[in-house]
């Protein structure tokens, strides 16, 4: 069974055995080498209510464009073939800590996204478009612009919980999860969503064209670069981060639609720091170096080449391996409720929480998920200290208090501390 564990982690690891028994199913690998630990293949089997605003206008609400034919469906698909093929995720070389972050928040979309912070031209965005392929599938309301789930009133859209209210039956389709792109340039409307004044003030009717964060609802928001976000994009996603909403206000009119959706960015800390407020949203941080050693280097960059000359054939070589990923990720999917921690190791990372002096609870909270996320993954029913040992610095390191002309910590101080408790 392949292992992983991210890279800043490895060192203090290795050289420091845990005192307690570890399991031979583990996904924790430490390589002899601390300077190999990208070389490590990741392999498809991996072991590793709406706010009510005050309005003038006694209207009905409607959104433009709600209704998908079936020829409109199909034509999407057909769009969706016709694009350029991404990079199968189980191909990537190293840079196993990142792609344990991203797995562990698709099977568990509430430990809140991850944060990936490294040098440029380490495949970062390349990574995460490549989890496309793994999205598992999802039950949506047909032809709703929300992503409504059918069981769940607080994922639902306005008009779907009254429809429901009304004992009308809705239609139910399966779709792909969404990964929505969110430009640096993009404006507030586009993102948030727009009313038409006109059509409200004539018909009587709030128009609304639904924007980006309705369609990340309950999919992903990637935003490459995210440390160079305007502000009041940032004030944008810390609202409907932190509610789960997103209120729409212009002209006396408002609109609420439901808003969860995984958080991912990334960029490079040498161009600027994060907002904290908007660092706190991010339910993990993964650190991404550049590979030294100048085997590994060119074996990605042949693997890249091959890619690019036929990216068709590339991708069908690890059809397999994507396939047994996938498979995987929706056992852990379903697995994930049945999955128990103990109350001892629930208090000892509390523990850990309080002496680093986290702030919050967001830090004992992402924790207990990522752990009982990792212990799914691997199969199994309950959680181990090997489990909390592996996530436990992406959950905190960038959560301490630090120096202002300070970097975020690589976790270091995170894994000494937890070896004191934990021992």
């Amino acid at each position: 069974m392949a292992r992983i564990l991210g890279t800043c982690s490895t060192a203090i690891l290795a050289s420091r055995p845990l005192s307690f028994p570890t399991s031979k199913s583990s996904v924790l690998s430490l390589p002899s080498t601390p300077g190999q630990s990208h070389g490590r293949k990741f392999y498809g089997g991996i072991g590793i209510p709406a706010k009510k605003g005050r309005s003038q206008f006694h209207v009905a609400v409607t959104n433009v464009a709600t209704e998908i034919s079936p020829a409109e469906q199909a034509q999407k698909l057909a769009s969706k073939e016709s694009q350029r093929p991404v990079y199968p995720f189980s191909a990537v070389v190293g840079q196993d800590e990142m792609k344990l972050c991203l797995l562990l928040n698709v099977i568990d979309p509430k430990i809140g996204g991850v944060m990936i912070m490294g040098d440029r031209g380490t495949g970062k965005s390349t990574i995460v478009r490549s989890l496309v392929d793994l999205l598992p599938q999802i039950q949506v309301v047909a032809g709703d612009p929300f992503n409504s789930d059918p069981e769940d009133p607080e994922s639902m859209g306005m008009e779907v919980r009254e429809s429901i209210l009304k004992g009308d039956k809705l239609p139910v389709m399966t779709t792909k999860i969404n990964m929505v792109d969110l430009p640096l340039g993009a404006t507030e409307d586009r993102v948030c969503g727009t009313i038409d004044i006109e059509k409200a003030l004539t018909e009587g009717v709030k128009a609304f064209e639904p924007g980006l964060l309705a369609k990340a609802n309950r999919g992903i928001l990637y935003v490459d670069e995210v440390n160079l976000l305007d502000d009041h994009l940032v004030d944008v996603l810390l609202d409907s981060a932190a509610s789960g909403w997103n209120t729409v206000e212009r002209e006396g009119i408002s609109i609420s639609h439901p808003a969860r959706f995984i958080l991912i960015g990334s960029g490079n800390p040498e161009e600027g720091e994060l907002r904290p407020q908007l660092l706190d949203r991010f339910g993990m941080h993964a650190q991404v170096g550049t590979v030294r050693d100048a085997e590994l280097r060119v074996k990605i960059v042949e693997e890249r080449a091959r890619f690019d000359k036929n990216p068709k054939e590339f991708r069908d070589s690890y059809k397999a391996e994507q396939e047994k990923l996938q498979q995987q990720i929706g056992s852990a999917r379903s697995s994930l409720g049945s999955v128990e921690i103990d109350h001892d190791l629930r208090v000892k990372i509390s523990k850990v929480c309080a002496e680093l002096n986290v702030d919050g609870l967001r830090g004992d909270i992402v924790t207990n998920r990522a752990a009982k996320a990792l212990a799914a993954l691997k199969g199994r029913d309950k959680v181990t200290p090997e489990d909390i040992a592996t996530v436990i610095p992406n959950c905190l390191r960038h959560r301490l208090r630090k120096d202002p002309l300070e970097s975020i910590d690589s976790g270091l101080l995170v894994i000494e501390k937890f070896y004191e408790v934990f021992s």
